[in-house]
């Protein structure tokens, strides 16, 4: 069995939130993250993103792989696509190390029974949003095995939201949760759907 705990994990404050199975393309340019990098890119290990928020650190992060370097530069800079695997809780910070670092312990769902009437809900309402933002519905064999994070991974939530989703340690509630987000999602693609239509009829429709 894998240790609950590690320690010298590395760590990538950043201004947004990765969910497991998320693909995400960072562009590494100070010294210390290339540092980090490189010698995730050596070992094949994992490395952390962690939400900065206002200066805050958030406590839950997501683990991430680097799928592959896209990009290395002359100067050292570089491109990667990672992506995101599982989440972690930051439980003490570690300074004696090249670049951001921690003690992390990697956090487990609950144990419950699979709520179908979430589950339901859930696959309903993405479905939806997709074939209302695309013209295409996801193919349902592929739709019915996906799990919360897998679909919250391909919709771009606020911030907020997905760091909510990332924290539940419970797969029902994920899905309650995500269920709701989507509905809120389709009626805002509604609304811009109509004032879309109502633009082109009068030029005066604005947001915000």
């Amino acid at each position: 069995m894998a240790p609950l705990v590690e320690h010298g994990f590395p760590l990538f404050p950043l201004s947004l939130v990765a969910l497991p199975s998320e693909q995400i393309r960072l562009h590494i340019f100070e010294a210390r993250y290339r540092t980090m990098i490189d010698e995730c890119l050596e070992r094949e290990s994992e490395f952390g993103i962690v939400w900065l928020a206002d200066d805050e650190l958030k406590v839950v992060g997501c683990a991430c792989e680097i799928d592959r370097v896209l990009e290395r530069m002359e100067d050292g800079r570089l491109n990667i696509l990672a992506r995101a695997t599982r989440p972690f809780r930051l439980v003490e910070r570690d300074d004696t190390l090249a670049y951001p670092a921690g003690t992390i312990e990697w956090v487990l769902d609950s144990e419950e029974t699979p709520d179908g009437t979430a589950i339901r809900a859930a696959h309903e309402s993405y479905g939806t949003l997709v074939l209302a933002a695309t013209d295409e519905a996801p193919e349902t064999d592929a739709l019915s095995a996906m799990s919360a994070y897998e679909m919250a991974a391909t919709v771009e939530f606020g911030l907020q939201a997905k760091q909510r989703l990332l924290e539940l340690r419970s797969e029902n509630a994920r899905l309650r949760l995500l269920a709701r987000l989507l509905r809120a999602a389709l009626k805002r693609l509604e609304f811009v759907d109509r004032a879309q239509a109502r633009a082109r009829s009068n030029g005066r429709v604005r947001f915000g």
